[in-house]
């Protein structure tokens, strides 16, 4: 009786996943990568889309504010571009040795006995490339990102899968202060990314992720609030400051230990089991 009731209590744990989003998260805004990324939207607006250059700066952080990627708010209000054309002209001229590897999340990461998935609303390509570029490419089960969440995406492009911008269809965000998708707000996204609560449905089925038991870091605290409607444990990454939606702050990612030892209570429950001699720790654990 006694050894089920150990049994029970290591699996019994109270997570079972770890939902890592990508940029700003698993490194610091201080890299200055989130900048160049910026930059390289404004760009694309001005040049590939002819936007007015003294609107671009503005309109790039209200679409990005109400529409959690600024890519999906332009597809909202009326623009037609390629989503791999956007993808390779932001991301694919970024400066990835601006990120340094980081054996101390890595060492984190490893020894943390329990599932790890990124999910972010960037493209693969840029996912591996900054996880490489870390050090983690082999830390996380699996990735869920642009293309996971949008994989009919190449259906939204042009026929000839040239960039085809529509001026004649664009609804202007000035006047509109609503928030997208509601009643009377600014015009719906075809594009399925964070905050929307579809793209966290689509990520449990997925993953096969239980929201009760799973965490979930992100340094966007609206992609927090949507988390935790949606039943996630959340935690802020690059503050300290609690808000609403907020389970836990932390400043740096390296700050896991001290914020959350209980995420490292299953091998400590297993390492218990194992010397009382009645089952080995694999049989614990991992099975």
């Amino acid at each position: 009786m006694e050894y089920e009731d150990k049994m029970n209590q290591a699996n019994d744990a109270k997570y079972e996943c770890l939902l890592f989003d990508l940029d700003d998260t698993l490194y610091p805004r201080t890299s200055g990568l989130s900048r160049e990324v910026t930059q390289n939207i404004q760009e694309y607006m001005l040049k590939t889309l002819g936007i007015e250059e003294e609107k671009v700066p503005e309109l790039c952080v209200s679409l990005y504010k109400y529409y959690g990627t600024t890519m999906a708010g332009l597809k909202a209000i009326g623009y037609n571009f390629d989503y791999d054309d956007f993808h390779s002209f932001v991301h694919g001229r970024l400066p990835y040795t601006m990120l340094k590897p980081d054996p101390v999340l890595r060492n984190l990461l490893v020894s943390m006995p329990i599932r790890k998935v990124i999910f972010t609303n960037a493209d693969k390509n840029h996912a591996l490339r900054v996880l490489k570029r870390l050090g983690l490419e082999d830390c996380f089960e699996g990735i869920i990102c642009f293309e996971t969440l949008n994989p009919t995406y190449k259906d939204q492009s042009s026929a000839d899968g040239s960039t085809v911008i529509s001026k004649t269809e664009i609804f202007d965000i000035s006047n509109y202060s609503a928030s997208p998708d509601s009643e009377h707000g600014l015009p719906s996204t075809p594009v399925i990314c964070k905050p929307f609560q579809k793209a966290y449905e689509q990520v449990f089925e997925i993953a096969n992720i239980n929201p009760h038991k799973t965490l979930f870091f992100d340094d966007s605290i609206r992609n927090l609030q949507t988390g935790k409607r949606m039943g996630l444990h959340t935690v802020w990454v690059g503050t300290s400051h609690r808000a609403d939606g907020v389970d836990y702050a932390l400043e740096s990612i390296h700050n896991i230990r001290e914020a959350l030892p209980e995420l490292w209570e299953a091998d400590e429950r297993a390492e218990n089991i194992h010397y009382s001699g009645k089952v080995s720790v694999e049989t614990t654990v991992r099975a």
